[in-house]
C-alpha cells in the first residue's frame, strides 16, 4: 500500500495547488473587471459551491464502485475544468471563468470525497486520524506551490493602472491590458491540467483495493435514507459536519482577503502583499507536520479546541490593529488552521463503518462554508467602505495606513465595452461599479473571528475517548 499511498498524497497536494491559486483570483478579477469585494467573492462561491453540489454524487460512486473509481472520476473532471480556462481567457468573460472554476472544483470535490476515506481505509483503525493527518500534511505543500504560482505567474502580470485610469483609457488599450492579464490567469491552470492527467494515468495503472473497503453489487442496494438517519443520530458526526462548515469558512475568509488586508495595512502592491500569503502557507505547512508529531503525545481533540480559541483571539487582534503586528497575527492564524480539517474529518468519521462513504460526503459538503462566508465578509468590507472621495484619501482620523484608492468613484465613466478579443467583453454587468479598496478589510475580519469562536463552542461536545484522538 506504500505506492498507492504516495500517489494519493499527490492528489492532496494537487487540490492544495488549485485552492490556493484560486484565492488570489478574488483580487485579480476585482482589478481586471472593476468589481466590488462582494462581486469578486463569487469566485469562492463558485469554487466551494461545486464542492457542496458534487460531494453526494461522489459518495454514490464510491459506494457503488470503489474509492479508486471516485479518485479517477474526480481527477478527470478537475483536469477538464482546468483546461476550460483557455476558452475562458479567449472569451474574456468573468462568467466563463466562474464556470471553469465550478467544473474544476466539482472534480476536486469528488477527488477529496474519495481520497480522504481511501487513506483511512488503507490501514489500522487505531491510527487512522494520524495517518490522514500525514497525508493531509502534503496538502499545504501544494498550497505553497499554488500561492507561488499565483504570485509569480498572475499577480506580477497585473497592470498597475487603477480602475479610474482604466475607465479613462481608449477601448483598444484597455482590451490589450485585459487580454494580457487574463492570459496570465489561464497559463498556470492549463499547466496544472496536464499534471492532473499524468496523476490520473498513474493511478489508473495500479491495482488498489483496501481490505476494509466494501462496495455494493447494485445501485438498488444503496439505502440512502437509512444511512442518513444513522449519520444524523451520531453525535460526533453531527457536530463534526457543523465544525467543518465553520472551519472551512474561516480558512477561506482568511486566505481570500489576506492580500487585500496587507495592501491596506502596509500600503503595498498586490505582488508584495502576496508574499505574506506565501508566508502564511509556509507556516501552515510547517505546523501541519509539527501537529502530526504532537498528536503522538497530546489528544487531537484537545489540540483542536485550543487552536480554535487561539485563532479567534488572533482574528480579534488583527481586526483591532491593522498594522504590521496585525499582519503577522493574520499570518499566525494559518498555523492554527493546520490541524483542523483532517482532525475534524478523522474524528467525525470514527466508527461509522459501512456509512463512512456517505459520511465523508457530508463532511465535504460542509465545505459550503467556504462559499458562503466570503460573501458575508465581502459584503461587510463593501459596507464599511465610504464613497471614494475625489482625492482618494481617507480621513486623517483613521488610524491605519492610507492607500491610494484603486477604483473609480461612483460618478466615474463605466469601463468601455470590449469584445471577445475583438468584440464585447462580458463583465456580467459589473462594469463601472465601485470597488474602492480603502482600508476596509480590518472590519472584514469580524466574520472570521466569529467563525472560530463558533468552532470552539461546537468542539466542546465532541468528547473523544478512544486511543489517539
Amino acid at each position: 500500500m506504500i505506492v498507492p499511498f504516495i500517489l494519493l498524497t499527490t492528489c492532496f497536494a494537487a487540490w492544495g495547488v488549485a485552492a490556493n491559486m484560486t484565492d488570489p483570483l478574488v483580487k485579480v478579477f476585482s482589478k481586471i473587471f472593476t468589481m466590488s469585494a462582494l462581486q469578486s467573492a463569487l469566485v469562492q462561491f463558485a469554487y466551494y459551491g461545486a464542492y457542496f453540489c458534487l460531494a453526494l454524487p461522489a459518495a454514490f460512486i464510491n459506494r457503488r464502485f470503489s474509492y479508486k473509481t471516485g479518485v479517477l472520476v474526480g481527477l478527470g473532471f478537475a483536469a477538464g475544468g482546468a483546461f476550460l480556462f483557455y476558452p475562458a481567457s479567449q472569451s474574456m468573460s468573468y462568467g466563463y471563468f466562474l464556470a471553469a472554476l465550478f467544473v474544476l472544483a466539482a472534480g476536486l470535490s469528488i477527488l477529496e470525497t474519495s481520497a480522504n476515506p481511501f487513506v483511512i481505509a488503507m490501514g489500522p483503525v487505531d491510527n487512522a486520524t494520524r495517518r490522514l493527518n500525514l497525508a493531509q500534511a502534503f496538502n499545504p505543500v501544494g498550497c505553497n506551490i499554488g500561492v507561488f504560482l499565483g504570485a509569480a505567474l498572475i499577480l506580477t502580470q497585473l497592470n498597475p493602472a487603477t480602475a479610474e485610469q482604466r475607465a479613462a483609457m481608449p477601448a483598444q488599450q484597455l482590451q490589450a491590458i485585459q487580454t494580457a492579464e487574463l492570459d496570465a490567469v489561464m497559463v498556470p491552470y492549463v499547466g496544472m491540467a496536464f499534471v492532473l492527467v499524468l496523476i490520473w494515468i498513474a493511478i489508473a495503472l495500479l491495482r488498489i483495493r483496501p481490505a476494509r473497503e466494501k462496495v455494493v453489487a447494485h445501485s438498488r442496494d444503496v439505502h440512502f435514507g437509512a444511512t442518513l438517519g444513522r449519520l444524523m443520530r451520531n453525535r460526533h458526526y453531527r457536530f463534526g459536519v457543523i465544525a467543518q462548515f465553520f472551519n472551512v469558512g474561516a480558512q477561506t475568509c482568511v486566505w481570500t482577503f489576506t492580500i487585500q488586508y496587507v495592501m491596506d495595512a502596509l500600503s503595498v502592491n498586490e505582488a508584495r502583499a502576496g508574499d505574506y500569503l506565501q508566508y502564511s502557507l509556509i507556516l501552515f505547512l510547517i505546523a501541519r507536520f509539527a501537529m502530526t508529531w504532537l498528536m503522538g503525545y497530546v489528544r487531537a481533540s484537545k489540540l483542536l479546541a485550543g487552536l480554535s480559541f487561539l485563532a479567534a483571539a488572533l482574528c480579534l487582534y488583527m481586526t483591532a490593529s491593522p498594522d504590521i503586528t496585525g499582519v503577522w497575527a493574520l499570518v499566525a492564524i494559518s498555523g492554527c488552521l493546520s490541524l483542523m480539517f483532517p482532525t475534524i474529518y478523522g474524528i467525525a468519521l470514527q466508527g461509522l463503518g459501512e456509512d463512512t462513504k456517505f459520511g465523508a460526503a457530508g463532511l465535504v459538503m460542509a465545505i459550503l462554508g467556504g462559499a458562503i462566508m466570503p460573501l458575508f465578509q465581502g459584503a461587510m468590507i463593501d459596507a464599511w467602505v465610504p464613497p471614494c472621495p475625489s482625492s482618494c484619501r481617507p480621513p486623517a482620523s483613521w488610524s491605519w495606513p492610507a492607500t491610494a484608492c484603486s477604483t473609480s468613484s461612483r460618478s466615474a465613466r463605466p469601463t468601455p465595452p470590449l469584445a471577445r478579443r475583438k468584440h464585447k467583453i462580458d463583465m456580467m454587468s459589473f462594469a463601472g461599479k465601485s470597488s474602492c479598496t480603502m482600508p476596509a478589510c480590518p472590519r472584514g475580519g469580524l466574520p472570521t473571528s466569529l467563525a472560530f469562536a463558533a468552532l470552539s463552542a461546537i468542539l466542546r461536545p465532541m468528547r473523544i475517548t478512544s486511543h489517539g484522538l
